[in-house]
């Protein structure tokens, strides 16, 4: 495939991932070559992992999240190209090549680059599928509204496109701030995102609700996006990320999280967010097909605090699903049968995120995805 342009047709790889994602939404969006973000179920190139390392707030804990890291980047790398951003390149190299075989290694590429922290999917680029070439859209990201410094992280991007690892147009959007977390789209132009987010004080203040449709509509050739109005985890840094929510899946599915313990103080805040679902509908007016997975059991931090575990902070890939796990033997298991249903002939693979839960995220915000055409 070529670094600047998509195919004109179709290959045998891409209609094997149509039939896997129901033989629809990706296919669409690539035969029709309209400007839009695609879907995170559209064929991908690569995902990128940003390693913790000393100087993060990892430090504490540094054996237990690397451990974390190597297993997600051994079920990356075995099914698709990886990229590894980390200062010290030399020595994450060395661990993942004594701990992983060489099919894993072999297929993943490496970026020196100093960072603050590891959440690739919030500084990351975010990618349009354009006209002609993919559009890499490089956002700021102001650690959550200012919770945390991010200055190094967003100069990641810039890195990555200037050394070629990743090939478009390069598009300067850091007049706004905009995480990966914080979207989800169908590659049909439809959006679902959280008013608690998107409209929070801390992020674009002076903007109204309208100027940040249209700036969506504009930047990610949107046509209708869904607000959530409701549903926020204890303990979550992001102000209600939707993909610690509800995340859009392939046939007008969305998998989301659900409370049926009316003692949690969840419960009431994600029933509201249940009925917002079940009143959405798709750009043809039919209601989506909704598939709950459960809350987790409360987990607590050294000081007692609640954290935000989701198993919604799933990673779609190329004919697999990465989920998160949490030692809850009876609910990993019934997140798998949900997500079985979701994506019948998929690759299932559940990973221990209990590390990344200490630092407020889990697997889906540590990764993030490059569509085909955007990685060699």
């Amino acid at each position: 495939m070529g670094l600047f342009s998509l195919p004109p047709a179709q290959s045998r790889a891409d209609l094997n991932l149509d039939m896997f994602f129901g033989g629809n939404d990706g296919g669409k969006v690539q035969k029709k070559m309209r400007r839009v973000m695609p879907a995170e179920w559209f064929p991908q190139s690569a995902v990128q992992l940003t390693w913790p390392h000393e100087n993060t707030d990892w430090a504490y804990m540094l054996q237990d999240v690397t451990a974390c890291y190597v297993r997600m980047a051994f079920e990356i790398a075995t099914r698709e190209k990886l990229i590894i951003v980390a200062p010290d390149v030399a020595s994450v190299k060395s661990l993942l090549e004594e701990r992983l075989p060489r099919r894993a290694t072999e297929n993943i590429t490496y970026v020196a680059c100093p960072t603050n922290d590891t959440w690739a999917r919030d500084h990351a680029f975010i990618t349009v599928i354009g006209e002609k070439n993919p559009e890499l859209l490089d956002y700021r990201f102001n650690g959550w509204g200012g919770k945390f410094e991010a200055s190094l992280d967003n100069a990641i991007n810039r890195r990555l496109f200037e050394e070629g690892i990743v090939g478009g147009e390069y598009k300067d959007c850091l007049d706004f701030e905009l995480e990966g977390g914080s979207i989800e789209s169908d590659g049909q132009g439809l959006l679902l995102t959280t008013s608690r987010c998107l409209l929070n004080d801390n992020r674009n203040a002076s903007m109204t609700k309208e100027d940040i449709e249209q700036r969506l509509k504009t930047d990610l050739g949107v046509e209708k996006i869904l607000w959530l109005n409701h549903g926020e985890l204890s303990g979550d840094d992001t102000d209600a990320h939707v993909d610690t929510l509800a995340r859009l899946c392939p046939d007008d599915t969305i998998v989301y999280v659900s409370c049926d313990d009316t003692e949690d103080p969840h419960y009431e805040e994600l029933k509201k967010m249940e009925e917002e679902l079940q009143a959405f509908r798709t750009q043809s007016g039919t209601p989506f097909r909704l598939i709950p997975v459960p809350l987790p059991d409360a987990i607590y931090d050294e000081d007692g605090l609640r954290l935000p575990a989701t198993y919604a902070n799933f990673l779609i890939m190329n004919m697999a699903v990465l989920y998160p796990t949490y030692a809850q033997p009876e609910k990993d298991e019934a997140t798998r049968q949900a997500l079985q249903r979701a994506f019948p002939k998929a690759d299932l693979v559940g990973i221990d995120c209990r590390p990344l839960i200490r630092q407020h995220g889990s697997l889906h915000c540590a990764t993030m995805q490059y569509p085909k055409g955007v990685v060699k």
